[in-house]
């Protein structure tokens, strides 16, 4: 859980954070039909950790959550939005936070329509620059299921390591689930900063 003490005046309100492209911001209920469409599809949820949603209401009420889980500190989760036209297309996630140890994990998730145009490497690009550079978190963690390859290639792609493979670690809708574990560190992203800025 957050320590709100340490970084107050990044908690007035969840920061919009621009891109080129997109806009990391508030999930709010005029996206519900917009969230329901991607949590409801097979392919977005198929290696994900719940199964998908099953009506709107689900999806209203799981926008509701995320707010609540913003002002408990718990969660901090932002849409994924176009800039030409603000529909959403996905979210972006930090959880887990431990500000203590200076570490979170990040949850992604994209349209189907969505995939394959460099959506979530921006939006990822930009969530690990607020963590790290914002935030001042010194590690970030994901964990993924080993079918997932697309998802395997954006991580290591931002420079995430892969440190681990958890056996049986989720059970969803009856089928029995493993992970791999990866990380990254301040260090790491900010080696890799300079190395694009030469």
């Amino acid at each position: 859980m957050v320590s709100p003490t340490q970084t107050e005046k990044h908690w007035e309100r969840l920061p919009l954070i621009e891109t080129g492209r997109v806009a990391l911001r508030w999930i709010s209920k005029a996206d519900t039909d917009a969230f329901y469409n991607i949590y409801s599809h097979l392919e977005v949820m198929r290696y994900w950790s719940t199964p998908p949603l099953v009506d709107r209401d689900k999806a209203a009420s799981m926008i509701s959550e995320i707010q609540e889980s913003w002002k408990s500190r718990s969660v901090l989760k932002w849409g994924i939005a176009r800039r030409s036209d603000d529909q959403l297309i996905g979210s972006v996630t930090l959880f887990n936070l431990d500000f203590t140890h200076r570490r979170a994990e990040i949850g992604y998730a994209l349209g189907r329509e969505f995939w394959g145009l460099g959506y979530m490497n921006e939006a990822l690009t930009a969530l690990l620059s607020y963590a790290f550079e914002t935030l001042e978190l010194d590690r970030l963690e994901a964990d993924v299921d080993p079918r997932n390859a697309a998802s395997i290639k954006t991580l290591e792609r931002l420079g995430f390591q892969k440190e681990g493979y958890l056996r049986e670690r989720w059970q969803v809708a009856g089928e029995i689930q493993d992970s791999l574990f990866y990380g990254l560190l301040r260090r790491e992203w900010a080696g890799q900063l300079g190395n694009q800025n030469r």
